[in-house]
């Protein structure tokens, strides 16, 4: 399964592109897309590990498995004021 997971803010950045695409196999989950990633942006290591994977416009948890047609983004913390 391919996903094209849409990055925001510092992930952004670090990525250099407000998207990347992850190859994964059937029966995938979250936690095994976000160890993918972070094999990809080595840099965003420690930025995913505090930011939230939404699946579908909903957060998700690590064991959550993922559909091909899923759409998936990373959302890094959030801070100001």
């Amino acid at each position: 399964m391919t996903f094209t997971v849409k990055l925001f803010a510092a992930m952004r950045d670090l990525a250099g592109s407000d998207t990347v695409e992850v190859e994964l196999p059937d029966g995938t989950t979250v936690g095994d897309l976000r160890r993918e990633i972070a094999k990809q942006i080595p840099l965003a290591r420690t930025l995913l590990l505090r930011s939230n994977i939404a699946v579908n416009h909903e957060a998700a948890e690590n064991e959550q498995p993922l559909q091909t047609a899923d759409e998936v983004a990373v959302i890094p913390p959030v801070s100001g004021g």
